[in-house]
């Protein structure tokens, strides 16, 4: 399930993020909190299991007709499939009619996607 980020997750989610590279320098962190803050398009969501415990989280930009996938952070023990396609099907109904898309690192995870509604070219 994802949870729309709230100021009570900052550590949370500061943790989850530290595990991408771009986010192990505490200033870039710290950078990238604020966006979420003052950025209305930026939207971050934490990821929670089938045990309802917070594994990962993904950072969205809102753009017209499309929500865009910044990236996906899980925490280690829980980067596998099973979370990674759970993860999908719940981004692309958060997504609704809007397009799904990735920035191109994360291509990869359209695959994940049961429906044709995220077509991308290759």
């Amino acid at each position: 399930m994802l949870v729309p980020y709230k100021k009570d997750y900052e550590k949370m989610a500061m943790g989850l993020l530290s595990y991408l590279p771009d986010f192990k320098n505490l200033q870039n962190l710290q950078e990238e909190m604020k966006l979420y803050s003052k950025d209305e398009a930026l939207q971050l969501f934490l990821y929670k299991n089938a045990d309802q415990n917070i594994v990962g989280l993904v950072g969205t930009e809102k753009g017209d007709g499309c929500l865009v996938l910044r990236y996906v952070s899980l925490a280690p023990g829980f980067r596998d499939d099973e979370n990674l396609s759970n993860l999908m099907q719940e981004l692309r109904q958060e997504a609704g009619k809007d397009k799904l898309m990735t920035v191109p690192e994360y291509t990869y995870l359209l695959r994940y996607l049961k429906d044709d509604r995220t077509k991308h070219d290759d």
